[in-house]
């Protein structure tokens, strides 16, 4: 009985899939709420939820609907704890999604397009600015590859625009910042230090 998240941009953000007896299936949003949400970011260490959303928010699932009216108290260690309706009347335009606290997202600004300009990271409900204090040719890298823009080709500095600060060090080429070393909203590393900015060698979208 495994569970995972689908069509977000991170393991901590998307629909909600249900694994039962080889099959993935998906969960209805009748009912759905925050603290169902809750059980499902715990179950998978992405923290708590900072939304619960329904109407295939992330794209309608495949398979079975597994789950309705589920009625989670909050404080269950997994999802197939919580009472639920043993039948159901949803259809996939219907698929419950979460967005977890621990969920991170990123993008470019102030560039010649999507692949170049300052580093900007979605944690925690909110935008930060990056720090350059640890902002090397690897942490550029694995970011460009990432946003899907190829390689790094230079690291410009710019200053800091957004209250938060997130500083990333990636001891070798990671999938995604998430997976490195990474320290949010700490003055030290980030004391005196300019935002982070990248350019990469491939075009935004």
């Amino acid at each position: 009985r495994a569970l995972r998240l689908a069509g977000g941009r991170s393991h901590c953000e998307g629909r909600v899939e249900l694994e039962q007896e080889g099959t993935w299936g998906t969960v209805c949003d009748d009912g759905w709420d925050i603290r169902d949400a809750d059980v499902v970011c715990r179950q998978l260490r992405c923290g708590r939820a900072v939304r619960a959303h329904g109407n295939a928010t992330f794209g309608r699932g495949h398979g079975p609907i597994l789950r309705d009216e589920v009625g989670c108290e909050g404080h269950e260690r997994h999802l197939w704890e919580c009472p639920a309706a043993p039948e159901h009347d949803c259809s996939h335009k219907e698929d419950a999604g979460v967005v977890c606290s621990e969920h991170q997202a990123w993008r470019l600004s102030g560039g010649r397009d999507g692949c170049a300009g300052r580093v900007e990271v979605f944690f925690r409900g909110t935008w930060s600015t990056v720090c350059n204090s640890t902002w090397y040719d690897t942490e550029a890298t694995v970011l460009c590859r990432t946003l899907g823009c190829g390689d790094m080709l230079r690291r410009p500095a710019f200053r800091h625009t957004l209250p938060g600060k997130m500083t990333y060090l990636c001891g070798s080429l990671q999938p995604s910042l998430a997976q490195c070393h990474w320290i949010f909203n700490k003055s030290a590393p980030c004391y005196q230090s300019w935002a982070a900015g990248v350019i990469c060698n491939g075009t935004g979208s």
